[in-house]
């Protein structure tokens, strides 16, 4: 078993701001009981069929969080070489210590989706879950020109993210005020569209044209929404795109 956890930060990235996968620091030791309340592992669980992984092909998760699609990946297919990234060193060292508990190989890298841990033309898949929506318009197209780099031609990128109106959007957003209103309140917004002061494009929109056009933008081919889960805290679609051949 080998699972590391390395820092790809550049000085300049030290400080570099970032909103935390439960929205608030505190609460990351209550974010994996609360996904599976709600049901969030059915969806890396279906991620990870689409991605459609073989035997011995290199996967990033973008955004792992506590590595929970990255352990849907290996729980598809365990040959995997799956690396998890993500700017959160709380929830990545919660990774590693799941992923020991699982006797599963795991790299975890903290750093920024928009600077993937990987060779140019050197991935299979770019999959990610839940992660898009906590970046501003300009990180969202920094990623899928990332993703675009690493991936090798006929490569895959597999996306699981917010494609509709939450059934309480007119919360959505308001993470970063502070009203301080206890665990309760924070709980209920944990997977709901949480966008930083930033972000407010279409890069996530409606049934997942927006992540569509992203990828599609970044020169992605057959962009395209392959499945959508209606949840309570709205609609999850799953787009996926490919790097063109030669």
């Amino acid at each position: 078993m080998d699972v590391r956890i390395l820092d790809q930060r550049t000085e300049e990235e030290r400080g570099r701001p970032f909103l935390p996968g439960a929205g608030k620091t505190w609460l990351l030791p209550f974010y994996d009981v609360f996904s599976r309340v709600a049901g969030v592992r059915a969806l890396h669980e279906r991620a990870a069929r689409l991605a459609g992984i073989g035997p011995g092909e290199a996967v990033v998760d973008v955004g792992c969080g506590t590595g929970n699609l990255s352990f849907a990946v290996l729980a598809a297919q365990p040959a995997a070489r799956v690396t998890g990234l993500d700017p959160d060193a709380d929830a990545l060292r919660r990774a590693a210590r799941k992923a020991r508990r699982r006797g599963v190989d795991l790299t975890l890298v903290q750093g920024y989706a928009d600077r993937l841990p990987a060779e140019d033309a050197s991935l299979d898949h770019v999959v990610s879950a839940l992660a898009l929506h906590h970046l501003d318009d300009d990180g969202r197209s920094a990623f899928a020109r990332a993703a675009l780099r690493a991936l090798r031609p006929g490569g895959t990128v597999t996306i699981a993210d917010f494609g509709g109106p939450s059934p309480n959007a007119e919360d959505a957003g308001h993470h970063s005020h502070g009203h301080g209103r206890g665990l309760v309140h924070a709980l209920r917004h944990l997977t709901r569209p949480k966008r930083s002061r930033r972000a407010h494009g279409p890069a996530v929109s409606d049934h997942g044209d927006g992540v569509v056009a992203l990828l599609a933008g970044a020169g992605f081919d057959d962009a395209r929404e392959v499945a959508h889960a209606d949840r309570s805290f709205g609609r999850v679609s799953f787009v996926q795109a490919t790097r063109p051949l030669p």
